[in-house]
């Protein structure tokens, strides 16, 4: 088959990109290359390997094997502008090598004060342990951003759309500061993916995404991917070396399997995403939904402008609820399943309570975040409806 052009749209770049003929061999999905010990035909050759670029030539397990690098190169090619992409065991790794590869003892970090709890458990415990300050950043703050920038910033931690109360953030505005200043920028795009936000060419130094949801999509993988912008992909790989963070080849493997169909799988999870909170925001037990395709999500405007769509995961407040009138709620739900991460074909509901640096959300009291999955939305809603007559009975 042809190789992935510039000009292929994304939704075809995702089916042709990292397969490179001498990787799969004339087999439409690349095989399983697993190894430890790569053998050489001379002691000549064993030296040599040692002294050149170990970058997409068999070396060690540990550099990775065709079936890491198509899953890696085939990322890097969703995303216009990109370097590189080095992949990770988790979602949560890929966060701190991406942090890692860019922080030195003294340093600050600028972090969205919206950020994805692990991630901010990792600025206060080790980054704190390893010298680097950090200070919670509003996520709508835009250009005013520039304000907080200091002499010792060197990093800002973007989340767009933020983790559990999806604001969205004026990326480029922020962007912009940080180049103004040599601050580098890191956005964890899982929740829109390079096909909905390309972040690289947005002007976002490092884009990471918890690739166990979209990418693998059956919630039976954990993986996660940095990808650089130009001149930061050797520091991310010499740094994930050093940290030995890799991701298995049947890990990659599987992901890369994902990552065919992922195009399809947004475009379903979005519209009913969006048709499930539109219904939501129609009910009398609902105080506000979190989407950030519905102007009642802050930062709203920003996704109308930047974003080519919607995902599946957004959150609602439940009117006058409370820990036991939520829990009725989605303890009634047949449909959705009760369990964190997201991303699969199933749908899932969690309750979920907003830890702040900055001060509580006034509705974050009874907040459900929903992942909508494959099955048919009429159903979903109907689920919903259950439930929300069990939380009126809980409630009283």
């Amino acid at each position: 088959m042809a190789a992935s052009d510039d000009k292929d749209q994304p939704a075809t770049r995702i089916v042709t990109a990292g397969r490179r003929p001498e990787w799969t061999q004339g087999i439409v999905n690349p095989p399983v290359w697993r190894a430890s010990t790569i053998l050489y035909d001379s002691v000549a050759d064993l030296r040599a390997g040692a002294r050149g670029d170990s970058h997409h030539t068999l070396y060690y397990g540990r550099r990775g094997t065709p079936t890491q690098w198509a899953l890696a190169d085939a990322l890097t090619e969703l995303e216009p502008g990109a370097e590189g992409t080095w992949l990770y065991g988790s979602g949560v790794a890929a966060v701190t090598a991406a942090l890692l590869a860019v922080l030195s003892p003294g340093d600050e970090l600028l972090l969205v004060d919206s950020a994805y709890d692990p991630t901010t458990s990792f600025a206060a415990g080790f980054l704190k342990k390893f010298g680097v300050t950090t200070r919670h950043y509003d996520p709508l703050i835009g250009a005013g951003i520039a304000d907080l920038i200091g002499g010792n910033t060197r990093a800002i931690l973007l989340e767009s759309p933020g983790s559990l109360t999806f604001e969205v953030q004026d990326v480029p505005a922020i962007v912009a500061a940080a180049k103004a200043r040599g601050v580098v920028t890191i956005l964890d795009n899982t929740w829109a993916t390079p096909l909905l936000f390309p972040a690289i060419a947005h002007g976002i130094d490092l884009s990471v995404l918890a690739c166990t949801k979209y990418v693998v999509g059956h919630s039976d993988v954990m993986l996660g991917s940095v990808t650089a912008g130009p001149g930061f992909f050797a520091k991310l790989r010499n740094v994930s070396l050093q940290l030995g963070q890799m991701a298995s080849p049947d890990d990659a493997w599987l992901g890369a399997r994902g990552l065919r169909t992922m195009a399809v799988r947004l475009r379903q999870h979005g519209a009913s995403g969006l048709k499930v909170a539109q219904w939501l925001a129609e009910q009398p037990e609902v105080a506000t939904v979190l989407h950030p395709a519905l102007p009642s999500c802050p930062g709203h405007e920003f996704f109308a402008r930047d974003f080519n769509g919607a995902s599946g995961l957004f959150a609602f407040a439940l009117q006058d609820g409370d820990e036991a009138s939520r829990a009725a709620f989605i303890d009634t739900l047949r449909l959705f399943g009760i369990g964190y991460s997201w991303g699969g074909y199933e749908s899932l509901a969690l309750p979920v309570d907003p830890k702040r640096a900055l001060g509580r959300r006034d509705d974050d009291g009874a907040l459900v975040r929903l992942h909508i999955g494959l099955e048919d939305p009429d159903d979903l809603i109907a689920d919903l409806d259950r439930g929300l007559a069990a939380f009126r009975s809980a409630r009283g």
